[in-house]
């Protein structure tokens, strides 16, 4: 399949047909390589934030999730009106 170099903005690239990306299960964000003069693209291989939910769970059996800043009053409050 051939497909044409366009203008975007002060970029160039190419549409994707959207059978092609739903084939390939690409959504919203792609990786791409240059491999031996070819372009490759292809699905992300970490998804976001993945790891974080373990991550923080170490740290809070670790005991080392204290405050940054520490506790502080809300003494003002009292004179908001919501």
């Amino acid at each position: 399949m051939k497909a044409t170099i366009r203008k975007m903005g002060n970029s160039q690239g190419i549409l994707i047909p959207k059978t092609i990306l739903a084939q390939l299960g690409l959504e919203d964000e792609v990786e791409m390589d240059i491999v031996n003069d070819t372009l490759v693209i292809r699905r992300p291989r970490n998804t976001p934030r993945e790891g974080w939910a373990e991550a923080s769970r170490a740290i809070a059996e670790a005991g080392d999730d204290v405050l940054a800043l520490g506790e502080f009053p809300n003494a003002d409050d009292a004179e908001l009106k919501w």
